[in-house]
């Protein structure tokens, strides 16, 4: 029962997230509401990959922080269906604040692999990550997707970097309002909502969605994608009207492409990044590669 109030409570959410990802999540949901049984195992299968748990590390000076899975708010919606996985925004604010706090650290780099969440949150994050600038370096380097909600989180650092396989975009919002009134129909089930206010109630899954109530959802999802729009904008340095017409318009892009269109910076791995950074790594450089001289080293330290 509990997972049906979850997939009840999703109707209501502002999603920047991948459709894909959330219908996958949908549907997993959907089977809990009908009593199907999954294993720890099914469930990071479905939902969360292994690396969802991956946690906050410092190498040399520079301090890692995940972005995995799923982000949400608190993910306390999300913490019983991901297999722990996902990435609590608020979580999120506080171990960018204490890495920025430390003085034993010199850089900060996001380590991101996801495909978005909720809207509510993530702004802050944004936010935060922008109000460092000119504090210590915060890199994004996402190996391998940084989609919606992650890329809104990207695009206020001062660098971002994709794997060469990997890609980034995703930029809008979007919700769901589930009219199951004529599955309820079928069942004999009559529904009525009780309740005081000219407008509560007015997404309930009961009945066909109001022209008056899609009007002010749509206006809702609007104003957060023009927030979005404009973090991106600010974050990448151009205009907000660039960010509408071109930035994938909502897909997906490839991390040349990302490059060419200022999505992002650079092509590089998480070793070539850290390299950058003065991190010596403990697995040799390949052949015709060398590595940073300690003078460059100090340099990037001091960045």
């Amino acid at each position: 029962m509990k997972y049906a109030h979850i997939l009840m409570a999703f109707a209501s959410e502002l999603w920047a997230i991948e459709p894909e990802k959330l219908a996958a999540i949908t549907s997993f949901l959907a089977m809990q509401a009908d009593g199907v049984k999954f294993s720890a195992e099914d469930i990071e299968a479905k939902i969360a990959p292994q690396t969802a748990r991956a946690i906050a590390r410092q190498e040399g000076a520079v301090a890692i922080i995940p972005v995995r899975g799923v982000i949400s708010s608190r993910m306390n919606m999300m913490g019983n269906v991901s297999g722990g996985g996902g990435t609590s925004a608020e979580g999120l604010e506080q171990a960018i604040r204490a890495a920025l706090a430390d003085d034993g650290i010199k850089a900060i780099v996001l380590d991101i692999d996801s495909p978005g969440g909720a809207v509510l949150g993530t702004d802050e994050v944004a936010q935060l990550i922008a109000s460092a600038k000119g504090t210590k370096p915060v890199i994004a380097q996402v190996s391998p997707r940084a989609a919606s909600a992650a890329y809104w989180v990207a695009c206020s650092a001062e660098e971002i970097v994709v794997t060469p396989s990997g890609e980034v975009g995703s930029i809008g919002v979007y919700t769901v309002h589930d009219d199951v009134s004529v599955a309820l129909e079928k069942l004999g089930v009559k529904k009525t909502l009780i309740g005081a206010g000219r407008y509560k109630g007015e997404m309930q899954p009961f009945a066909p969605l109001a022209d008056e109530a899609k009007a002010h959802v749509l206006s809702q999802v609007e104003a957060y994608y023009g927030m979005f729009v404009d973090r991106v904008a600010s974050g990448r340095g151009v205009t907000s009207q660039a960010v509408r017409d071109g930035f994938g318009q909502g897909r997906m892009v490839m991390a040349r492409d990302a490059v060419a269109q200022r999505m992002a910076d650079r092509i590089g791995t998480m070793d070539e990044t850290l390299t950058r950074l003065g991190v010596s790594r403990s697995v040799p450089a390949p052949s015709g590669r060398r590595s940073f001289a300690p003078q460059r080293e100090r340099r990037a330290l001091d960045l």
